[in-house]
């Protein structure tokens, strides 16, 4: 009798303890759908509120005299809301559209996929297509009432002036889930610049959104503003940018490129500011407009010449002879030679069993004529000198820390920090890796070829051209950037200030007299423009096949309004092409135009193009 009576009591308290947890489950159960989810509470306002999205219009972009390179035009986007869908005659949607049954069924799952489209709802807005042109919106309106669920939103999409500066400017293009998990300010559907001054200045150019929320009959009839439009917000229009771009320049630059790789890079050596940023091969930016911007993205990835690569910020070559002027300036600088020091040349650098060839010029040599004639033993000698000096450097290893501090303070082997994403930062050896490479037994003559531009050094078209401002400068330069002014804003202090270099301002006076030589008397001849005291240096970069053809300078030499640097890959010696088509660009710049002479030089650099071949590079 004692355990029946035990085993009641205790069922007794089974009974009240599952009682308990059915009660507690439904507490919170109820507690998620009520507080912690928000599908009852967008349920209830779906019924009565319509919230639309009020897309703010972008930034425009012109360039530095104003001139309109990037702008809007209206597009349309075809919104679905699932819970409101009742009765569409999809086919008759489908012609209104003019897509197939295949695409909205296959588009349709793609909506309800919450692995592909995790902020979806069957309660707001979706988007189901998206830039649909005037002409087609006006179309699919007429016949909008048919189809329930549907709304179309307005927004506006990029237009372009001109076919030119694509990468620099870049693309928009819709937004991936990592773009909406990084920023809540987007929502799928919406668009984010994808590359260039779009990408490196999207929340200037984006705005700001607003909210119109419409009232709703229980047919879902839009009856009106709710509250009048008390609670809606007005979108905030994105802020115009100016950029430092010439648009003249930037068209003759990509029209001297045509049929060739490389790139030009112009920049104002007082500011900074780019004046135009060539990469060839490149595309006209209007084709990534509109809903066949993945057709022809696609194509343009799987082009073997690459022109979605930025060759003046991505590409990393060797810069060859237009290095020698940093040479010149660290062993003066160091002591290691003044301008009277002469090294002999005949037939290039001999020492111990290695020899280096050069062209043939006087002998022996001093260095303004040396930077002049482009003399590969002279800057051989001095880098042979300076790693071989134990009264001033212990050891190699230390002599070489000391040359790589020069290059780094010139703005090599780092990047220079251009406002445009992908920028790479080129290579600048340093001890540590040349003691990894040769197990700690080397000198300076194992390492010579780094004393002409070649070797392991290597940089970008950018940092090339900003060699040359610095050099026009005497001894400073200001962080290359292409955005000239932010409506509203002020420029990052990195865009203001400026960069001393580790060489005093004399040094760089004598360097300066060798590149003016070089255009009077030397490997420059081509870059002597009439009425303008152009300097330069040129380049010719061994390569596997054909050389690769280079030229740095700025001008005037005194008042300095342009520093230029022209790559050409597999363009042969750098007065081949780099130093003529460096020369039509500085011409156009400073004088506003190309004289009669001038302009039948560039119809015919035009039309000269190199073989490439159609091979994997």
């Amino acid at each position: 009798m004692a355990k029946s009576k035990y085993d009641l009591e205790k069922r007794r308290y089974v009974i009240g303890a599952v009682a308990v947890g059915i009660v507690l489950v439904y507490i919170v159960r109820l507690f998620t759908l009520q507080v912690m989810s928000d599908d009852y509470k967008k349920n209830a306002d779906s019924n009565a509120l319509l919230k639309r999205v009020q897309y703010p219009s972008r930034g425009v972009i012109t360039d530095r005299h104003g001139r309109l390179l990037v702008y809007n035009q209206p597009s349309y986007d075809i919104m679905v809301v699932m819970s409101e869908q009742e009765g569409v005659d999809t086919l008759d949607l489908c012609e209104s559209l003019g897509i197939t049954k295949d695409f909205y069924v296959r588009r349709m799952a793609e909506i309800k996929d919450r692995r592909r489209n995790p902020g979806y709802s069957r309660y707001t807005q979706q988007l189901f297509m998206s830039q649909l042109s005037s002409e087609e919106f006006c179309v699919f309106q007429e016949k909008l009432f048919r189809f329930h669920g549907f709304y179309v939103q307005r927004r506006s999409i990029r237009q372009y002036q001109s076919p030119h500066a694509a990468l620099l400017l870049g693309d928009i293009g819709e937004v991936s889930p990592a773009d909406v998990e990084e920023d809540d300010y987007y929502q799928n559907g919406d668009f984010i610049g994808k590359q260039g001054v779009e990408r490196a200045y999207e929340k200037q150019l984006r705005g700001e959104k607003g909210t119109q929320i419409l009232l709703r009959d229980a047919r879902g009839r839009i009856k009106g503003r709710y509250k009048g439009g008390q609670l809606d917000t007005k979108p905030v229009p994105g802020k115009n940018l100016t950029l430092g771009i010439d648009r003249e320049l930037q068209a003759l630059g990509e029209r001297l490129m045509e049929g060739k790789l490389g790139s030009i890079v112009a920049i104002e050596p007082a500011t900074g500011e780019v004046l135009c940023m060539v990469s060839a091969p490149t595309y006209d930016p209007r084709i990534l407009v509109g809903r066949q911007r993945g057709k022809n993205h696609s194509k343009l990835h799987h082009d073997h010449l690459k022109p979605l690569l930025n060759r003046a910020i991505m590409g990393q070559f060797p810069p060859g002879s237009t290095f020698k002027t940093t040479q010149a300036l660290t062993f003066l600088q160091e002591g290691i030679i003044t301008p009277e020091t002469a090294f002999p040349c005949y037939g290039g650098f001999i020492c111990r069993g290695l020899k280096v060839g050069c062209h043939a010029h006087a002998s022996p040599v001093k260095l303004v004529p040396a930077v002049g004639t482009s003399c590969n033993a002279y800057f051989c000698w001095g880098l042979y000198y300076m790693f071989g000096n134990r009264k001033k450097y212990k050891t190699v290893q230390e002599a070489m820390t000391v040359w790589k501090d020069y290059m780094v303070s010139m703005g090599f082997g780092y990047k220079l920090g251009v406002d445009l994403p992908g920028e790479r930062r080129g290579l600048i050896p340093n001890a540590p890796f040349y003691d990894k490479a040769y197990r700690g037994s080397w000198n300076g003559l194992t390492v010579i070829s780094i004393s002409i531009g070649q070797g392991e050094v290597n940089a970008t078209p950018l940092q090339i051209a900003n060699l040359g401002a610095t050099i026009a400068n005497r001894g400073y330069f200001i962080t290359p950037h292409v955005v000239k002014q932010i409506q509203g804003e002020t420029l990052d202090t990195l865009y203001t200030k400026r960069r001393y270099t580790m060489v005093e301002r004399r040094h760089y006076e004598t360097v300066v007299q060798g590149m003016r030589r070089a255009v009077l008397a030397g490997t420059c001849r081509k870059a002597d423009i009439p009425g303008i005291e152009v300097c330069g240096k040129t380049g010719t970069a061994q390569n596997r096949g054909q050389d690769h053809s280079v030229f740095m300078g700025f001008a005037p030499m005194n008042d300095p309004k342009i520093a230029i640097a022209v790559y050409v890959e597999n363009g042969g010696w750098g007065a081949d092409y780099g130093v003529p088509l460096g020369a039509l660009m500085m011409e156009q710049y400073l004088n506003g135009k190309l004289s009669p002479e001038s302009e039948k030089k560039a119809e015919m650099y035009q039309q000269r193009h190199i073989d490439y071949g159609t091979a994997e590079r």
